[in-house]
């Protein structure tokens, strides 16, 4: 009579006993997202911090502890509240002229119309434009002489040659222009978050307002955009984060000018950490974005939390 043997039990490895734990697996699965934050985010952090205490430059490159007197000398400096203004101006300036057209644009392509697809598609150009790319393109149209928009205007008869106005010499109408050009980049994404949210609002919602009596700007007032502004302010968020802390169309356009009317927060501490070499002083003019951006951004979470989203 033929015996089977019993198969025999594999010994399990620690490494797979390890695993076995959830809170383990967990912590794997998620280092590396926590590793290249701290790599790409929190090394630079301390890195600014670590300059900003200093009196480092980079025809001195020693490193020697000045604690905030680098803070205590850039508020004693009158432009540098100037930069702090033109930086809200340029940031909530161009996120809301973003969101009105945004929003316009949004209600446009919801309505059916020969070549909406193209016209969905051509929409996104500003969003994927290069900013220098753009930027060129939008001095060109702003020129002192070949600005298409005094051309056009002084054609269409509105204004004379000697009253066109300079776009980019005129500290006004120079951060109009910062302005405009920030919200045409920023539009698509806005008529994206509009009409994501736009299309999940429950059509029989819709309906039983156009029901009970209520109109276009009714119902698009009072019940679309309360249901969907918690997308809008995640969408307002990241607007704001990127655009407070932006330097490219500034740097590219005006260069801060004219007599400094367009400058901001990073185009200074670019100017300062970087082009004039005063490592502790830019450091430091980049650090005050921090606390401004921390308020907002937990100013614009506890009010997506209390929309219960």
């Amino acid at each position: 009579m033929a015996v089977i043997a019993e198969p025999v039990a594999k010994p399990v490895s620690r490494f797979h006993f390890i695993l076995d734990r959830r809170g383990v697996f967990e912590a794997i699965l998620v280092a590396p997202a926590i590793i290249y934050v701290l790599l790409l985010v929190g090394l630079p952090l301390l890195l600014a911090v670590y300059y900003s205490l200093s009196a480092y430059t980079i025809y001195n490159p020693t490193w020697k502890f000045v604690g905030l007197a680098n803070f205590e000398q850039i508020l004693q400096d009158p432009t540098f509240f100037d930069t702090l203004r033109n930086t809200f101006v340029f940031t909530f300036g161009s996120q809301l002229l973003g969101l009105v057209l945004g929003k316009f644009g949004a209600f446009l392509l919801l309505r059916p119309f020969p070549g909406r697809k193209i016209v969905r598609a051509l929409i996104i150009l500003p969003f994927a434009v290069p900013v220098a790319l753009a930027t060129i393109a939008w001095q060109w149209m702003f020129d002192s002489l070949y600005s298409v928009i005094n051309w056009t205007l002084i054609a269409a008869g509105i204004l004379t040659r000697e009253d066109a106005p300079n776009w980019l010499g005129n500290p006004y109408l120079a951060m109009l222009c910062i302005v405009v050009i920030n919200a045409w980049r920023f539009f698509p994404f806005a008529i994206v978050i509009f009409l994501a949210g736009i299309t999940a609002v429950p059509q029989d919602v819709i309906d039983a307002a156009t029901v009970d009596g209520a109109g276009f700007w009714r119902r698009n007032y009072q019940i679309i955009l309360p249901m969907i502004l918690p997308i809008v302010a995640i969408g307002l968020i990241f607007g704001i984060v990127f655009t407070f802390t932006d330097l490219s169309i500034v740097f590219l356009l005006t260069m801060g000018g004219p007599g400094g009317a367009t400058s901001v927060l990073g185009f200074a501490g670019f100017q300062t950490g970087i082009v004039s070499g005063d490592v502790a002083h830019g450091a430091a003019i980049s650090l005050f974005m921090l606390p401004v951006l921390l308020v907002v951004v937990i100013f614009m979470l506890r009010f997506i939390r209390r929309r219960e989203i």
